[in-house]
């Protein structure tokens, strides 16, 4: 069993990712803060496969207009969902399921963002610098379309 309760996983994925980069802060920064959401990721005989912590940034304090200017929210209807299932049936299509790791990761941010340097991970050499986003993080109004 996988026990990533203090977030190291997630952590080395945002490291390796070229997620962000450390700054000095200044006073006019819009600076968000985060959070760790954990989760229990279950086999499919709904034992406990292994433990996942994600970082979600506090977006809650960036101003519209000021530090994005449109909001995009990722929506599957069912009826879409229906439909292609019906397609995969009908035609013999081959049905697979995907699972990425970090998909939100991987997209890159247009906006400048600052995010608070992570608790437990702070570099002690530059412990008052924040992390300026090039990455999208999950909770940022700027993730889905990233």
């Amino acid at each position: 069993m996988l026990l990533d309760s203090n977030g190291s996983t997630e952590y080395q994925a945002l490291l390796n990712n070229h997620t962000w980069t450390l700054v000095p802060f200044h006073p006019s920064m819009n600076v968000v803060g985060f959070k760790w959401v954990y989760q229990l990721k279950l086999k499919a005989d709904r034992t406990i496969e292994r433990y996942k912590a994600r970082l979600v940034a506090k977006d809650y304090n960036l101003r519209s207009r000021c530090d994005f200017t449109e909001t995009f929210s990722l929506v599957v209807k069912h009826g879409t969902v229906r439909l292609i299932l019906s397609l995969v049936v009908c035609l013999g299509w081959p049905l697979r399921q995907l699972d990425v790791t970090n998909a939100f990761l991987h997209g890159d941010l247009n906006e400048v963002v600052y995010l608070q340097q992570l608790v437990g991970f702070v570099d002690p050499q530059r412990s008052t610098h924040v992390c300026r986003l090039h990455k999208a993080l999950y909770g940022l109004k700027q993730t889905p379309r990233a």
